[in-house]
């Protein structure tokens, strides 16, 4: 399962967030995206978790929570739209 973790600390690293998500269940891959030209991050990132049921939990109890003193907005990624050309 795909999830998007919005409204993140420009701090918080890939490590910390795969953290967050591991109390609730294994985590195969945790990323945050970052600015190419600044290096910076964008403020939102994407945990993969193989076992759905994980997943859900995990979005359950993260959305909405504290992280890094920030509310998180945790929810099932949604397939990126292939309606705009990419740069």
């Amino acid at each position: 399962m795909d999830i998007y973790v919005g409204n993140l600390s420009y701090d918080m690293t890939a490590e910390e967030l795969r953290e967050a998500f591991e109390q609730h269940g294994e985590v195969a891959n945790a990323k945050v995206i970052m600015d190419r030209e600044t290096g910076r991050s964008k403020g939102f990132g994407f945990v993969e978790m193989p076992n759905a049921s994980e997943g859900e939990a995990a979005i359950a109890e993260l959305n909405g929570a504290m992280l890094r003193g920030r509310t998180a907005r945790v929810n099932e990624a949604r397939p990126r739209a292939n309606d705009r050309p990419r740069r």
